[in-house]
C-alpha cells in the first residue's frame, strides 16, 4: 500500500487543509498516515476515488458519516468516515491526480 502523501502529495495537502477548514482536526492530523488500499475501479471517467480501508460488505453501518469538503480546485472531495477513520475518498470531476 502506498501513502496518499507519497503518491499524490498535492491531494494530501488539499485534504488536510480542507479538513482543518471543516474543524476536523483529528482527521487532518492523520492524513500523513492515509494509504491507498484500492482504487474505486468503477470505470467512470470522472471518478478517481479510492479506498483507504477494506471495502464494506454492503453498507458501512453505525458510526458512518460523509464529510463533503470544499476543495481548492474544481470538482468534489467527499470522505466516508467510520468511527473517525477515513475509509474511502471520493474524488469526482477533478483534473487527473498527479
Amino acid at each position: 500500500m502506498t501513502l496518499v502523501s507519497s503518491r499524490w502529495p498535492l491531494l494530501a495537502a488539499e485534504l488536510r487543509t480542507a479538513l482543518l477548514e471543516e474543524g476536523e482536526n483529528a482527521l487532518a492530523a492523520r492524513i500523513d498516515e492515509l494509504r491507498v488500499l484500492k482504487e474505486c475501479g468503477c470505470g467512470d471517467s470522472f471518478c478517481q476515488s479510492f479506498y483507504t480501508q477494506p471495502p464494506p460488505d454492503g453498507a458501512y453501518g453505525p458510526g458512518h458519516r460523509n464529510i463533503g469538503l470544499s476543495p481548492a480546485g474544481p470538482g468534489m472531495l467527499i470522505l466516508d468516515v467510520v468511527d473517525n477513520l477515513i475509509m474511502y475518498v471520493e474524488v469526482i470531476d477533478r483534473p487527473p491526480l498527479a
